[in-house]
């Protein structure tokens, strides 16, 4: 698969991510109209969100800059193949 490198379907795609998070974000709280629920689904949204900058940004810039990682896979076989 080829890397996406055009700047307007890059923005396309985040604009779909923010579209779907905010969908089904909605369709759970109509389903459970609780404070609890709504800050139960912030707080595991907000801790997905540090780990991804974690996976991409800390371990690329600070614990090993000379390994450039392309998604998720790449993150978690650097971290098997690392022990």
């Amino acid at each position: 698969m080829r890397d996406l490198q055009s700047h307007r379907w890059m923005w396309i795609k985040a604009s779909l991510f923010v579209v779907i998070g905010l969908m089904s974000s909605a369709l759970v709280l109509l389903q459970l109209p609780e404070w609890r629920v709504l800050l139960l689904l912030s707080l595991a949204i907000w801790a997905f969100c540090r780990a991804y900058y974690f996976a991409f940004y800390v371990i690329e810039k600070y614990i090993d800059p000379s390994f450039r990682f392309s998604g998720l896979g790449s993150v978690l076989r650097y971290l098997i193949n690392r022990r």
